[in-house]
């Protein structure tokens, strides 16, 4: 049953981020923004903690203090009533209470947002142990699509959904030169934003969408390659069509030469 338990939990943690270690054994986990993530904290002798008290903070930033993320002591806890929740995190954290009787301490945070990268700390400060691991949010990598292709070039358009604070969106060339591009139309939804940028492409090249969190200066881009295909023009149709009946009349004119001249040698 053990053994199911934790097959569970890693399950859940391969579904909603990426866990790594760094030389420190230390874990940070990476999730794309507006995604769900576990973080885990387990006590290595699988005690009962129902009765326990344990303690999620993220670490203080620059003048930040110690955010409390959720507290649990005996059942009471933030989302039940205790006070003393951090306001970005109410509504936003739960533990799994079936959990509990197996030291699993783990949390939940909904809905991530790029303000929540940081460090984390699980204390139960009664059997003095503590436990870090760093959560990186990473903003949503932008869509490109190819709208329409004409003899003018090629429609791109760049869309990034559900980011957090609004972010700069700009389509640049493989130097990273900013392309010119059309106004973009953004939407708001709730805290979050939905931006679309074109650009019209003339000519063979790598152009990337670019985004960037101005708060932090992260930085994510999607790729795309676009090959130009030059249209003949009428006239030069024309002109093909006339080089290519002469070439035809030219080829038949030195067949029947050759032809007649074999014919008056035989003869």
């Amino acid at each position: 049953m053990e053994l199911l338990l934790d097959l569970l939990c890693l399950c859940l943690l391969c579904l909603t981020g990426k866990i790594l270690c760094d030389e420190n054994e230390q874990k940070y986990i990476i999730v794309k923004e507006g995604t769900d993530v576990v973080l885990p904290c387990s006590l290595s002798t699988k005690e009962d903690i129902e009765s326990k008290v344990f303690d999620w903070r993220k670490v203080a930033q620059k003048d930040d203090g110690l955010k409390e993320v959720f507290m649990y002591e005996k059942g009471f806890h933030y989302n039940n009533g205790r006070p003393g929740q951090s306001e970005e995190f109410k509504g936003r954290v739960s533990h799994f209470e079936d959990e509990l009787k197996h030291g699993n301490a783990s949390i939940i945070i909904r809905n991530t947002k790029e303000a929540d990268s940081g460090d984390y700390t699980c204390h139960f400060p009664r059997l003095h142990q503590m436990f870090h691991l760093k959560l990186v949010v990473v903003a949503p990598e932008p869509d490109i699509n190819i709208i329409d292709a004409t003899d003018d070039g090629v429609l791109l358009q760049c869309e990034v959904r559900g980011a957090a604070p609004k972010p700069r969106v700009e389509w640049q060339d493989r130097d990273g030169n900013k392309l010119p591009a059309e106004d973009p139309q953004v939407s708001e939804r709730g805290d979050r934003y939905h931006i679309t940028l074109q650009t019209t492409v003339t000519k063979t090249s790598c152009c990337r969408c670019v985004v960037t969190q101005e708060e932090t200066n992260r930085r994510t881009h999607a790729e795309i390659y676009v090959a130009i295909i030059v249209k003949m023009s009428i006239w030069t149709k024309i002109l093909g069509a006339v080089l290519g009946i002469l070439a035809f009349v030219l080829g038949v004119a030195v067949a029947a030469f050759l032809l007649r001249r074999m014919y008056i040698k035989n003869k």
